[in-house]
């Protein structure tokens, strides 16, 4: 078990079922949040020990009784979760009540939902990560509510944004209202892509490239997730104070944190959840 944690921007918290949170979303009261960690699970080999993704090869009830001590530790009605459905798309889906248990206790009724959004207090949203970027918004007037996952694919594609429009249209939400945290995810110090990979962050026109990445002798570059969707958030009318960066690589912390990168893909999966407290 990890007692403590050097960062400035997050908190470890529980005991036995370790998660962290974001101080700034601490000061919220109408919200509750946390983000887990590879530790205080049940899950055995490869997953070991706390895996919240089905089909990493862990048995289902593994799983389940994995949700069900990330609950008890950060204070989530286990029936309430509400899952994403990730397929590195940039859809966002706005979620009720009655979608309770979606894509954990019951089947998934969605193709595709890499961001979920909701004004409704009896959901607690779930978005599911290992280096890709976890996305939480904050509306601090309407007390709306996002979770975006943001992987190359998803970032290129601006899920930031188009999490920002969907609250718009849905809520009312002004831009400048929102509260934004980015991370964990994996870091420009150990994010290599090749050139392929490159042109797509290139291509972001509301984004100088040599803000993002930086080339290597080798023809492959060093990418910078956490900083484009910053940049992007900003763009979409999110103030820049207004955002917070984690400060945790994921591959450099994989002692606490499941890492795509550090496990060679032999690794589970950990979650953000978020839900409205009133």
């Amino acid at each position: 078990m990890i007692n403590s944690l050097n960062s400035t921007t997050m908190t470890l918290k529980g005991d036995k079922t370790p998660f962290l949170t974001y101080n700034v979303l601490n000061d919220i009261p109408f919200i509750r949040h946390a983000f887990s960690t590879r530790l205080g699970g049940v899950s055995k080999g490869v997953c070991e020990s706390m895996n919240l993704a089905f089909g990493r090869g862990d048995d289902r009830e593994t799983v389940l009784e994995n949700y069900k001590l990330i609950c008890s530790s950060a204070g989530f009605e286990y029936e309430s979760l509400c899952g994403s459905v990730q397929i590195h798309e940039a859809k966002v889906q706005r979620v009720t009540k009655s979608d309770r248990g979606h894509g954990i206790l019951k089947e998934r009724e969605w193709q595709s939902a890499d961001a979920l959004i909701t004004n409704e207090k009896d959901v607690t949203l779930v978005t599911y990560y290992a280096d890709c970027t976890p996305l939480f918004f904050v509306d601090t007037n309407t007390h709306a509510i996002g979770l975006a996952h943001g992987g190359w694919r998803g970032t290129v594609e601006r899920i930031a944004v188009n999490t920002v429009k969907a609250m718009e249209r849905e809520f009312g939400t002004k831009p400048e209202d929102l509260i934004c945290c980015i991370g964990p995810v994996i870091g420009k110090c150990c994010y290599e892509i090749d050139e392929d990979c490159a042109n797509h962050f290139k291509a972001i026109t509301e984004i100088d490239y040599k803000e993002i990445l930086t080339p290597k002798d080798n023809g492959k570059y060093m990418a910078d997730l956490a900083l484009t969707n910053k940049l992007l958030l900003i763009n979409a009318g999110v103030k820049e104070e207004n955002i917070a960066v984690s400060d945790l690589c994921t591959k450099c912390n994989c002692d606490l944190l499941w890492s795509h990168r550090a496990t060679g893909g032999s690794r589970g999966t950990m979650a953000a959840f978020m839900k409205i407290l009133y």
